[in-house]
């Protein structure tokens, strides 16, 4: 797929029109195609009478021409996300059954409470320990019960995961009881609303519509499908304009992040959010391009959601202060404006900053009791083993201590976060085959060795080290909060750490290797293609995801 999107054809100069001419075959006003065979009369050349293969050529022109403008519009890589996202993405929602996605029964439950007013964590009695939770319809409770046991009892192979596909059925076409229990989910208490806006208003919608169980679960995780899909697709859309859209395009579309897009989980919207933050911190930091009024506010907006919406990405929102002032958008901003020239206006990345710094301390300090029943996610006796507050402790009393439980967690498990990076699916514990994963090493081979050259003079030396640096915090932030949240006191690991967590920051983290790294793919005339690139970038992704669905599908339905 060729993109009038791609800015570049070499790196440092524009691509000529010629690159982005209309086929000469379907451009609008072109002659009809006459028949040069003489005619059975005076052998002069006549028009083609229309025939069903001429009909044939024209509609398929018509679509032809329908769809370079599509592309020319929105971007080859919107295109394509948009529709490889939306077939995978749906055809995981129907596929993976009930309550089967990462800590869905824990999500779902904080969703249908944010969907009926409960904004803020609630404790529950459990004769456990401290506990958060709220009260679920019970005939959404007995399919929740059902498929906790049904993944966690599954017979060897080759006999499906799923134990009897009618119970599903059964139990799914129940109706939406008006009696409700309290559910456990003391992990997903600690969310602010934020995440779980999208599956709180599939909720609403199937009791709107009298949905029964089955539609109720499958229409909340559509409606978070089709949030990543705009959010996601208006990244992309950002990036139309250049060739660094299809490493974008090949981290929204890995297994894992389409597999959770499909499901209900409060990393739909999170790992949206990042990908779009990250998109336009691409194009304006290091790209060097003005957004637009849009982008600018979409960005701005995303600097606050994204800190309440998980904790461990808050300091990827905060890097809009990086971006220099009259790269926003802003009206009264001149391009090329110094700080001193940019009036107040310069002040309004900061303002959104700190406010997105303060609602996460805000959250950061209503969720914070929850800390102290995370221990009943582990096993019997390590109930009252996570202790947040000890472990905060150890790490500022002896931070080497610390440093060498890092050590050994990457020693022990790094090649289990790799993997996981590409896709580990829901409680299934199915990782996606290695066929997807060398496809997926493909895609990103190929999206990063045509990208951009980063403008030295527009993607400075300071900025692309506060970059590095932040990424490096956020990583960090990642195995902190796990060691304090997750981790028994005293274990030989920082438990609970998982590749997926990794995904909303890939976009960067790439872009800053792409920063200092020259090397680029070209062909033999010393130019960067791009129609080869990018079809090859959209087979692979398409592999990738077929591979996945087919191995999830047969392992969990025989």
């Amino acid at each position: 797929m060729t993109t009038s999107a791609d800015r570049t054809t070499t790196d440092d100069q524009e691509s000529t029109p010629a690159d982005n001419a209309t086929p000469a075959d379907s451009a609008p006003g072109r002659a009809p195609i006459l028949d040069q065979s003489p005619s059975s009369d005076d052998g002069a050349a006549q028009p083609k009478s229309p025939d069903a293969a001429e009909s044939a050529g024209t509609t398929g022109n018509a679509v032809r021409r329908t769809a370079q403008r599509i592309v020319a519009r929105f971007g080859a890589a919107t295109v394509a996300f948009t529709l490889l996202a939306t077939v995978f993405g749906a055809l995981f929602a129907v596929v993976t059954p009930p309550f089967w996605g990462h800590d869905e029964i824990t999500q779902f439950g904080r969703a249908y409470q944010v969907a009926h007013g409960g904004f803020l964590p609630e404790r529950i009695k459990d004769d456990r320990g401290v506990a958060y939770g709220g009260n679920v319809p019970t005939s959404i409770t007995a399919v929740m019960g059902y498929a906790m046991h049904d993944y966690t009892t599954n017979p060897e192979e080759p006999d499906p995961m799923v134990a009897d596909p009618g119970d599903y059925d059964r139990l799914g076409g129940a109706e939406v009881s008006s009696a409700t229990e309290p559910v456990w989910f003391t992990n997903t208490a600690a969310y602010s609303p934020v995440p779980y806006i999208p599956a709180a208003v599939g909720i609403r919608l199937s009791e709107l519509f009298g949905l029964d169980v089955g539609g109720m679960v499958l229409l909340t995780r559509l409606a978070g499908l089709f949030v990543y899909l705009t959010v996601v697709g208006f990244g992309l859309w950002a990036l139309r304009r250049h060739r660094v859209q299809w490493l974008a395009f090949t981290v929204a579309a890995l297994p894992i992040a389409v597999f959770q897009s499909g499901t209900v989980t409060a990393d739909t919207l999170t790992n949206a959010l990042a990908i779009m933050v990250s998109a336009l911190l691409v194009k304006a930091l290091f790209l060097g391009d003005r957004l637009g009024r849009v982008e600018t506010a979409a960005l701005l907006t995303a600097t606050i959601l994204l800190p309440i919406s998980k904790p461990t990405y808050v300091l990827l929102a905060m890097l809009i202060v990086v971006v220099p002032v009259h790269r926003f958008g802003f009206s009264r901003v001149a391009p090329g404006a110094s700080w001193a020239e940019s009036g107040w206006q310069r002040w309004i990345p900061w303002g959104f900053a700190a406010a997105g710094g303060l609602v996460f301390a805000a959250w950061m300090k209503v969720a914070a009791p929850t800390g102290d029943g995370m221990g009943l996610m582990r096993p019997p006796h390590q109930w009252n083993s996570v202790k947040p507050g000890e472990q905060l402790h150890g790490i500022l009393a002896d931070p080497l201590h610390f440093v060498n439980t890092f050590g050994e967690s990457i020693a022990l498990r790094d090649q289990r976060w790799f993997s996981q990076f590409f896709g580990e699916l829901g409680f299934s514990y199915i990782d996606v085959p290695a066929l997807s994963m060398l496809a997926c090493l493909l895609a990103f081979a190929v999206s990063v060795g045509i990208a951009e050259r980063m403008n030295p003079a527009t993607a400075t030396f300071r900025r692309a080290l506060i970059v590095a640096l932040t990424l490096a915090a956020s990583v960090a932030m990642i195995y902190v909060t796990l060691f304090m949240s997750f981790t028994p006191v005293g274990y030989y690991i920082i438990d609970g750490v998982q590749g997926r967590y990794f995904v909303p920051l890939a976009i960067i983290g790439l872009t800053v290797l792409l920063r200092w790294m020259p090397l680029r793919l070209t062909d033999s005339e010393g130019k960067t293609p791009t129609r080869g690139p990018a079809i090859t970038v959209i087979a692979a992704t398409a592999f990738a995801l077929i591979a996945a669905l087919w191995k999830y599908y047969s392992i969990v339905w025989g």
